[in-house]
């Protein structure tokens, strides 16, 4: 399968000394908590401020974007539904699923919206080709898919050209959940995960394997990667989350 190569990364004066963005593994961490500080962390940031991406687990949740559709929630159940300001209708997370935060300033980046979608995609697709799964994307339906189902959603807020929320990719999780909603807002729609598709490799090895392909598709060659940057649990003295995420344990 043949690789697409985003053009290379762009020298600027903002940027600080950490060559790509801090990369956060914060655990299974409670939406709500999540949500604020995304945008938290957006509101306070300034033209200096390292972009992050931030590596997670949700306990259940159903999370309804700013156009989102009421009916598209079909029967009602203990799981919560949280309105939230990405775009896009319902999704579900859950334990299990590899959810990826990009706060990012996209004019710093000099990409716009289209394309940092495009670029997630592919980074999805790359990494499901590198374990021997064919993927694709569908035009107005962004998310990637395998053989039809949806393997991958994707959901962004653009504030100040900085953008927070970001993609989920199913990896070994209940998918039960997802029978009762119209899966981001298609009826019928078949959701899968990656253990169904022969990849044997956990959410946490997928997790950093995620982060990986999301950075060279944001223009890192891997010699930029900043592998120093990645916080246990999301500590980073030189760089704290804020406000620290609470760390929900197993």
């Amino acid at each position: 399968m043949s690789s697409e190569q985003p053009p290379p990364l762009a020298d600027d004066p903002l940027l600080t000394a950490h060559r790509s963005p801090l990369t956060r593994r914060l655990g299974l961490v409670e939406y709500q908590p999540a949500f604020q500080a995304m945008q938290d962390f957006t509101a306070q940031r300034g033209p200096g401020t390292p972009d992050e991406i931030w590596l997670l687990q949700h306990p259940p949740v159903y999370t309804l974007g700013l156009a989102g559709k009421a009916e598209h929630l079909l029967r009602n159940s203990a799981i919560p539904v949280v309105k939230v300001d990405r775009g896009g209708q319902i999704t579900y997370h859950g334990p299990g699923q590899v959810v990826a935060y990009l706060l990012l300033d996209l004019k710093r980046r000099g990409i716009g919206v289209k394309e940092l979608v495009r670029r997630m995609e592919q980074a999805v697709i790359e990494l499901l080709a590198a374990h021997g799964v064919e993927a694709a994307r569908r035009d107005k339906a962004p998310g990637v898919y395998v053989n039809g189902a949806k393997i991958a959603a994707l959901g962004l807020r653009i504030r100040n050209n900085c953008s927070y929320h970001g993609l989920c990719l199913n990896v070994d999780m209940d998918l039960s959940p997802y029978a009762n909603i119209n899966p981001c807002g298609y009826a019928g729609l078949e959701v899968t995960q990656t253990c169904e598709q022969g990849v044997n490799a956990g959410a946490d090895a997928l997790a950093d394997e995620l982060a990986r392909h999301l950075l060279l598709q944001l223009g890192y060659t891997g010699e930029q990667i900043n592998h120093g940057a990645h916080g246990e649990h999301g500590e980073n003295p030189s760089h704290p989350v804020c406000p620290v995420l609470p760390v929900v344990q197993f």
